[in-house]
C-alpha cells in the first residue's frame, strides 16, 4: 500500500472522494446545509438583465442560494464520477486534501537525540572530553563512562549511558581540558527521546487535513514519500471575444484582455488544475466544438452570457442540452453569471467578460464548486464592521473591494464591473445586502485566496 495510512481498518485506496468529502463535513460543519443529493431545478431563464420589475417578473437566484447550489452540483459530480484518491509526490502534494489519516510510520525522534549543541556527559563532573566528537548524521558513538563528555552536535545520536547534555554555553574547559558545568544540571537535559512527538502508528492528522507546508515537514519526518490524497478538479479556461488583444496597447476599438492573465492563477488559488487556456474570439463553432471535447472537471468560459448578437453561450448550451442550474444571480457586479451541467460530471460556470463582475463571478459559483470538488471545508464566515457607509442595490447582492485595517473593513474605490483598480488593492470582499450598508455595520466578508491562505496562490 501507498504510504498514506488506513482508516478504521481499511485500506486507503477504498475510500472514494464522496466519502472523503463526507468525513471533511462531519468533521468541520462548515459546509452549506444541502437538502439530499439531488442537485437544486435549474433556474428560469431571466427575462432581462435586470429581472426584478414590480409585476413580479423572473428575479435572479439570491446569491446566497446560487453558491449552495454550486457546492450541491460538485457533490453530485463527485457522487457520480466515484472519483479515487490518487497518491502524490510530496512536492506535489500543497494544498490538497488528505483522503487518509496520517499516521507515524516510524518513532519521532526515531533515537535519541540531542536538542543542543554541547557535550555529551555521564555521571558527575569535572569531566575528561574525548577528542572526536559526535555529529549529527554519523554513525553510533561509544558508550560513555562515568566523568567522560564527548562534544556533541544538535540532532546527534546521544552515546549510551549519556547522563544529559550541558549546553555549550553553559559549560568551560580548564586549562587541563577538562570540561565544568556552570549550572545544576538535570538527569536528561536537552536530550530529546526516542518517541518523544509520536510513536510508529500513531495517529498525526485526519482525513480531510489541508496540506499545508507544516503537514509536507511533519510527513517526511514521519517517514512519508507520497501522501494519499483528493486529486484537483481539472479546469479548462475558455476566452470570447473577438475585441481582446493579448498584448499591446488598446487601439482601433481593441482592448487588452485582463481574464486571460488573471483567470488561470486565481483559479489555481482556489485549488485547479488548469488543464488549458484557449482563445475562441466570437465563434459559437469554436465555442460548440471546445465544450464537446473538453475532459476538464469544469470549463470556465469569459463574457458571452447575456444576450447580444456574439453572446453565444446560452444558444450553444441550449443545442448541447446542457442543463442550466443558475442563469443569473442576484448580485452586483457579475448579474449575468451562469452555471450549467454539462455531463453528470461536468459542469460549466459562465462568467461575465466585465473584469471585475467576473471576479464576481469566479467567487461566487466556481469556488464553492470547486471546494468541494477538492473535498476542502468551507471558510469560517466572518463580519467585521465597514469604515464608511456603502451604497447598496435596490434588490441585489453587493460584493465590494475592500482592504482590512484593525478591527475595520475600508471599502475601496474603482469598484465598477470594469474596473479592477480596487480589487488589486484589496484583503477581501464585503458583501453588502441590498440596500447597503451604514458606517459601522457588520458586514461578512469573503476573504481572497492570497490574502487567507498565501500558500495557495503557489499552487500549480
Amino acid at each position: 500500500m501507498t504510504p498514506g495510512g488506513t482508516r478504521a481498518g481499511e485500506d486507503a485506496e477504498d475510500l472514494d472522494i464522496e466519502e472523503v468529502l463526507a468525513l471533511v463535513n462531519d468533521g468541520h460543519g462548515h459546509t452549506p446545509p444541502t437538502h439530499g443529493d439531488s442537485v437544486p431545478a435549474p433556474a428560469p431563464r431571466p427575462q432581462s438583465s435586470g429581472g426584478h420589475g414590480k409585476d413580479g417578473g423572473h428575479r435572479a437566484t439570491r446569491w446566497p442560494d446560487a453558491r449552495e447550489i454550486a457546492a450541491q452540483a460538485a457533490r453530485a459530480a463527485v457522487k457520480a464520477a466515484r472519483r479515487a484518491p490518487v497518491s502524490v509526490p510530496l512536492d506535489a502534494a500543497l494544498g490538497l486534501t488528505l483522503a487518509a489519516p496520517l499516521t507515524a510510520l516510524t518513532d519521532l525522534p526515531s533515537f535519541d537525540t540531542s536538542a543542543m549543541d554541547g557535550w555529551a556527559i555521564a555521571g558527575p563532573g569535572p569531566w575528561a572530553v574525548r577528542e572526536e566528537g559526535v555529529l549529527a548524521g554519523h554513525a553510533d558513538a561509544a558508550a560513555l563512562t562515568d566523568g567522560e563528555a564527548v562534544r556533541i552536535a544538535t540532532g546527534a545520536r546521544i552515546p549510551p549511558d549519556t547522563t544529559a547534555v550541558l549546553r555549550s554555553e553553559h559549560g568551560h574547559t580548564d586549562a587541563k581540558g577538562r570540561l565544568h558545568a556552570d549550572r545544576d544540571i538535570e538527569p536528561g537535559q536537552d536530550i530529546r527521546p526516542r518517541g518523544q512527538e509520536c510513536r510508529t502508528g500513531d495517529h498525526l492528522l485526519a482525513t480531510g487535513t489541508i496540506v499545508t507546508p507544516a503537514v509536507l515537514g511533519l510527513a517526511a519526518a514521519a517517514g512519508y514519500d507520497t501522501l494519499t490524497a483528493v486529486p484537483r478538479p481539472r479546469v479548462e479556461v475558455l476566452v470570447l471575444g473577438d475585441e481582446l488583444l493579448t498584448e499591446g496597447l488598446p487601439h482601433d476599438g481593441l482592448i487588452r484582455d485582463a481574464l486571460g492573465p488573471m483567470l488561470p492563477p486565481w483559479l489555481r488559488a482556489l485549488g485547479a488544475e488548469i488543464v488549458a487556456v484557449r482563445r475562441l474570439g466570437d465563434s459559437a463553432k469554436a465555442l460548440q466544438k471546445a465544450l464537446g471535447t473538453s475532459s476538464a472537471d469544469l470549463v470556465v468560459t469569459t463574457g458571452g452570457t447575456a444576450a447580444g448578437p456574439v453572446d453565444h453561450v446560452h444558444p450553444t448550451l441550449d443545442r448541447m442540452g446542457a442543463e442550466l442550474l443558475v442563469d443569473g444571480v442576484a448580485v452586483r457586479p457579475g448579474h449575468p453569471m451562469l452555471l450549467a451541467r454539462l455531463k453528470e460530471d461536468q459542469h460549466l460556470v459562465g462568467l461575465p467578460g466585465n473584469p471585475l463582475a467576473a471576479v464576481s463571478g469566479l467567487l461566487t459559483l466556481a469556488e464553492p464548486l470547486l471546494r468541494t470538488l477538492a473535498a476542502r471545508p468551507a471558510p469560517e464566515s466572518y463580519t467585521l464592521p465597514l469604515k464608511e457607509a456603502v451604497h447598496g442595490h435596490p434588490y441585489d447582492t453587493r460584493l465590494v473591494p475592500v482592504v482590512l485595517r484593525g478591527d475595520h473593513a475600508v471599502p475601496l474605490h474603482y469598484h465598477g464591473p470594469a474596473m479592477l483598480r480596487g480589487m488589486a488593492a484589496a484583503d477581501a470582499l464585503a458583501v453588502v445586502p441590498p440596500g447597503g450598508a451604514r458606517a459601522g455595520q457588520e458586514t461578512a466578508l469573503l476573504d481572497l485566496p492570497w490574502a487567507a491562505a498565501g500558500i495557495e496562490v503557489c499552487f500549480t
